[in-house]
């Protein structure tokens, strides 16, 4: 009965979920800079943040959230405050030590909580994903499908964004692509500090309307 608007959700988010945004810069310096394991970990902490956007969006507090201008720019003005912090640090990268680059020893000191979390905040703080929710479960779902449904709804949206992102932090932490970024050393860790800082100001000047 309801698998026609399950579909529009399933494809209208993966069209948003494979656009390049902070969730994928930040899976990717993981997978790239500590390995599959902290890149993976990234990416689970990023599908359970989608959890937090399922359930205000349930409670009915996004649309609090999405007329309160004062609320609004909270979430925005940390979010980008966050996105800066870690880009900034990216882009105080220094040249790694040669022995440093053998890929064959386990990768850079990184804990599973510590890439999980990174990955948690990164996705729960990002205010566009609070009105694209919002949009998704006040236009196209409609009221009054049972809440259990719409529940279901979340913990697929959950899943399919952890798969994603676990099959991005497999793909750059592949021997062979981290060999080729290791190469590049601190200069790539420079670029996704741009990227990151980037988003981070993109993300300050985002409006409400």
């Amino acid at each position: 009965m309801y698998w026609a608007e399950f579909f529009t959700v399933a494809l209208i988010h993966l069209l948003a979920v494979a656009s390049p945004g902070p969730d994928f810069a930040i899976v990717v310096r993981e997978s790239v800079g500590f390995g599959r394991r902290a890149g993976i970990y990234t990416a689970l902490g990023v599908g359970v943040g989608i959890f937090v956007h399922v359930a205000y969006s349930l409670l009915g507090i996004g649309l609090i959230v999405s007329q309160s201008i004062v609320l609004f720019n909270a979430l925005k003005w940390l979010a980008a405050a966050y996105l800066l912090y870690i880009g900034i640090k990216a882009l105080r990268a220094k040249p790694a030590d040669p022995a440093s680059l053998d890929l064959d020893k386990p990768a850079g000191e990184r804990s599973a909580r510590g890439a999980f979390v990174t990955g948690f905040v990164t996705n729960g703080l990002n205010p566009k994903a609070t009105l694209f929710f919002l949009s998704l479960f006040t236009v196209v779902i409609n009221p009054h499908t049972p809440l259990l449904v719409q529940a279901g709804y979340g913990v697929y949206l959950a899943a399919a964004t952890a798969l994603w992102f676990c099959l991005v932090a497999m793909l750059f932490s592949q021997q062979l692509v981290r060999a080729g970024f290791a190469r590049l050393g601190h200069w790539f860790d420079r670029l996704m500090g741009v990227v990151l800082v980037g988003l981070g100001i993109k993300l300050a000047f985002t409006s409400l309307r």
